[in-house]
């Protein structure tokens, strides 16, 4: 278990504000705006997730030497 998975997240995480932001209040171009933002958002979060697994991967295989 990663020391990550033991903590507590926080209440004001930025997907919990993001979760309880009132949509009907943008148009469709506000819409697809926010699409397009979090999908780049979840593109930058992948690459880091990737990244994290490349380099725990090279570390556990050098240490296994």
């Amino acid at each position: 278990m990663d020391l990550e998975d033991a903590l507590p997240r926080r209440q004001n995480d930025a997907l919990v504000a993001l979760q309880k932001e009132d949509l009907d209040r943008l148009s469709r171009d506000e819409l697809a705006e926010r699409i397009a933002g979090l999908n780049a958002e979840i593109a930058r979060t992948q690459a880091k997730l990737d990244g994290a697994s490349k380099f725990r991967s090279a570390a556990e295989a050098f240490f296994r030497q």
